[in-house]
C-alpha cells in the first residue's frame, strides 16, 4: 500500500511542476528549430570537407 500512495505522491507532484513550467510558444519552438537545423548542416559541411581535405591528405603522404 506504501508503494501506491508514494506513486499517487509522485503523479501529484509532477502534475503541479508540469503546471509551473513556462512552455515556449510555437513561434519560439519553430525559430529555434530552425537555428539548429541550419546549426546542423553548417557542422555538417565543414566535417565534410574537413574529412575530403584529410582523406586527400592521407593519400599523399602513404601512398605516393
Amino acid at each position: 500500500m506504501a508503494s501506491i500512495a508514494g506513486m499517487r505522491q509522485f503523479i501529484t507532484d509532477v502534475t503541479k511542476e508540469l503546471k509551473r513550467t513556462s512552455w515556449p510558444s510555437q513561434q519560439e519552438v519553430i525559430g529555434t528549430t530552425g537555428v539548429v537545423i541550419v546549426a546542423v548542416l553548417i557542422v555538417a559541411v565543414y566535417l565534410g570537407v574537413v574529412d575530403v581535405v584529410l582523406a586527400k591528405l592521407q593519400q599523399l603522404l602513404l601512398f605516393n
